[in-house]
């Protein structure tokens, strides 16, 4: 039957990601410090990382239900040509002139659009590109960890010889590279809800698929609370405080740690196969505290990207069982809108994050804000292994 992972059509998926995730790991860098050097502050990166997200959480529950439609391979491809246009159009407006908050703002929000038309295709497509689901995964998850990696750092150099148009410019390559090789993708058919049925009665099919999971939707509930407290002050409030203790090129290090033990963490998935791959996960999610932890303690940049590093292992392992999981344990024909909802759920309330990162961390502090985050990453970890219907979830063949 050839390769269990390494088949023509995993090569070029492969590809098309590694490119895309390239320029996607440099652009927060570039983002941050455009933003910030353009004199809008945190609050400036937050909204600019919100206008991003917020139309993400919001259309991809739409992206699911177009995936099914026209399949997920002519989705993923328009909205790598979309992305072409507005990342070009970031790369000209930084070139040529002092791009205006409300312009960042546009561009960013059509990526989110953009990307939410695009992921719920990404989830579906690993099985109908490798026979072995987990495996694909963490190879994935390698590859992007090594843009991850090597993406600040990269756009750290980029910025300070060339500015920060250069990476948008970068990006945009990325993405018509991405778009190249998923047209010469070929995949096999699968099951979808029938033309006839309207779209919000594929939506509510795809909400009882995901409601009838309690591991499931009761992760979401945990990762809502993140988005707010987590995930969303992380960028903003980080990029700031690294850059004013330390150096913009600091920064680019912090981040290229966290690529470091994200790469670490997906080898390490590659070669554990646990029976409960959810409670494994959870386990490893605790060292992703350490990261706004070694922030908010202004610790010296070596043990800091230690923490990072740790931080992005844990984060990395955790991937791997969640995304393994849900392709695994979902049907095929489902597979679309449920990752839709898994993903808005997920996502909803980083945008909420982000813009109150900075207004909330004038009252309290940056530092006391991140050292909260730290906390609510213990908190959270533990709730995931507490909660039965997660930690009892047992491997699964693919559905």
């Amino acid at each position: 039957m050839g390769s269990a992972v390494w088949s023509r059509s995993f090569t070029l998926f492969f590809t098309a990601r590694s490119v895309s995730m390239l320029g996607a790991a440099m652009v927060p860098f570039a983002t941050a410090i455009g933003v910030g050097g353009l004199g809008y502050g945190s609050t400036g990166v937050g909204l600019a990382l919100a206008a991003w997200m917020a139309p993400f959480a919001v259309l991809i529950l739409f992206g699911g239900v177009f995936a099914d439609k026209f399949t997920p391979r002519r989705m993923m491809i328009g909205a790598d040509t979309v992305r072409v246009v507005t990342q070009g159009t970031s790369a000209a407006l930084f070139i040529f002139g002092h791009p205006q908050l409300w312009q960042i703002l546009v561009i960013a929000a059509v990526n989110g659009v953009a990307a939410a038309m695009y992921q719920p295709g990404v989830s579906s497509t690993v099985p109908r590109v490798a026979r072995d689901v987990q495996k694909a995964n963490a190879t994935l998850r390698v590859s992007e960890a090594i843009m991850l990696l090597a993406g600040p750092g990269v756009a750290g150099a980029i910025v300070g010889f060339a500015g920060v148009g250069i990476v948008f410019a970068i990006d945009a390559a990325g993405f018509a590279t991405s778009a190249v090789c998923l047209l010469l993708l070929r995949l096999p058919a699968v099951a979808s809800p029938p033309a006839k049925e309207s779209m919000w009665r594929n939506l509510r099919g795809g909400w009882q698929e995901f409601r009838s999971r309690t591991w499931m939707w009761s992760v979401i509930l945990v990762w809502a609370v993140f988005g707010v407290t987590l995930f969303g002050p992380m960028i903003p409030l980080g990029s700031v405080l690294v850059t004013k203790q330390l150096s913009e090129a600091a920064y680019g290090l912090v981040m290229s740690a966290s690529g470091a033990g994200t790469v670490v963490g997906g080898l390490v998935a590659m070669r554990i196969r646990p029976g409960r791959p959810l409670m494994a996960g959870a386990i490893g999610l605790f060292g992703f505290a350490l990261e706004p932890l070694s922030i908010a303690g202004a610790l010296p940049l070596p043990v800091m990207m230690a923490a990072h590093a740790i931080g992005g292992a844990g984060w990395a392992f955790w991937s791997v069982m969640w995304a393994t999981s849900i392709q695994t344990q979902v049907p095929a024909e489902a597979l679309n809108r449920v990752t839709a909802y898994e993903v808005a759920g997920s996502t909803l309330f980083v945008p909420v994050g982000q813009v109150l990162a900075g207004p909330v961390a004038e009252v309290v502090g940056a530092q006391e804000l991140l050292t909260v985050s730290s906390i609510v990453a213990v908190a959270g970890c533990t709730t995931l292994l507490l909660v039965p219907a997660i930690r009892g979830l047992r491997r699964a063949a693919p559905a």
